[in-house]
């Protein structure tokens, strides 16, 4: 009996070790702006923007977290109507030697992200 205890404990904590490391990985952060409620959208109709477009926008979200895609923050902007998502990446790995952000190999890599869900503005508002 002993044996089969000891078993059923170790298989125990190895499954909450691994629910505990999976909570760590992600480490999300959303916040909602607004009390107006958009029908979600196909998320290939938010557009991933790198950048603040030229045109007139209304926050309606940001999405923050850790171990995420910009195809994972767009699905996010999607659930709640947004038309875009305007990215920024930061962190990530970084070589001393390489200073200049152009010539840096690493420049693609980052640890966080964060997803500013907007929502166009029409012209006569």
């Amino acid at each position: 009996m002993m044996p089969r205890t000891l078993s059923l404990l170790g298989s125990v904590a190895v499954a909450v070790a691994v629910m505990a490391l999976g909570c760590v990985a992600t480490d999300v952060a959303n916040r909602y702006y607004g009390t107006e409620r958009y029908p979600a959208k196909d998320p290939r109709d938010v557009e991933i923007l790198w950048e603040r477009p030229s045109r007139r926008f209304t926050v309606i979200a940001d999405f923050q977290s850790r171990g995420e895609s910009p195809e994972a923050v767009r699905s996010k902007a999607a659930e709640i109507g947004a038309d875009a998502v305007i990215i920024s990446v930061l962190g990530g790995t970084y070589d001393v030697g390489e200073q200049w952000a152009q010539g840096d190999r690493y420049r693609n890599t980052y640890s966080r992200i964060i997803g500013t869900a907007i929502r166009f503005k029409l012209t006569d508002e």
